[in-house]
């Protein structure tokens, strides 16, 4: 089998099962794991799959700018977002992520003027102007792709404030990696302000569910549950809720 047919049968299979173990494609392919590896490898470079120990799994939709994100699973957006609106209290602090979900989220808030908003993103602040809401904008570093602050002035920043709720951006979410997102930085501010929070809620439309990225944010038994429009026979929602993960409906 050719290089090139063997990637295209390795990414069929990545999209039918959602994972791919080296060893045995190996074996069923009559190949040495070497060979499986570098294909992976490859595919990776080329933003196909994710690597992980002893395989590969589906890679986030994460390397999109912001604009062409936003074009990306809309309707599905919108779902989560107005799901996401049953866990706003009135008169609540809700910590905002950044990301076209959340700004999803921004739009559809009722028009509460006892409620307050704090948010790492300048597009998410800017949507809330004229909302009644009060609205608190963490500074810091622009990170231009997801359009959001990090970094040690946004954690400290964050290190002031406490909520009631953070609704979570993040670009994977499977059983066996957690939650993950694409920069390292904004990672680690996305596990700030979920400390900053009493609760702390995933917005997870259907094409993050069984996706993976990079770098780790949380592990699922540090969230209260996610949200997501996933169908009820998308195996990657029937696992986590196997687990005992809360899984919000919209």
């Amino acid at each position: 089998m050719l290089a090139a047919q063997r990637k295209e049968l390795l990414l069929d299979r990545l999209r039918t099962d959602g994972r791919l173990v080296a060893k045995d494609l190996a074996t069923e392919l009559d190949t040495s794991e070497d060979t499986i590896r570098r294909d992976l490898r490859e595919l990776a470079v080329a933003g196909l799959c994710q690597r992980v120990y002893g395989g590969a799994i589906p890679v986030a939709p994460a390397a999109a700018s912001y604009a062409r994100r936003q074009e990306i699973a809309t309707s599905s957006k919108r779902r989560v977002a107005a799901a996401c609106l049953q866990l706003v209290q009135p008169g609540s602090t809700l910590i905002l992520d950044g990301g076209t979900t959340a700004l999803e989220v921004a739009r559809a808030l009722p028009r509460d003027d006892g409620l307050t908003v704090i948010t790492h993103s300048p597009t998410i602040a800017v949507a809330l102007v004229d909302h009644p809401a009060e609205v608190f904008l963490l500074g810091g570093r622009l990170f231009k792709h997801s359009v959001v602050t990090s970094g040690a002035a946004t954690a400290e920043a964050a290190a002031l404030v406490s909520a009631d709720l953070f609704l979570l951006g993040v670009t994977g979410v499977r059983p066996d990696t957690g939650l993950t997102t694409g920069d390292a930085d904004e990672a680690a501010t996305k596990r700030t302000l979920a400390r900053r929070a009493a609760q702390t809620w995933v917005m997870a439309s259907e094409e993050k569910i069984g996706a993976a990225s990079a770098f780790p944010v949380l592990r699922l038994d540090e969230v209260s549950g996610i949200v997501s429009d996933a169908g009820e026979q998308n195996p990657v929602v029937a696992e986590l809720e196997r687990t005992g993960v809360q899984v919000l409906r919209a």
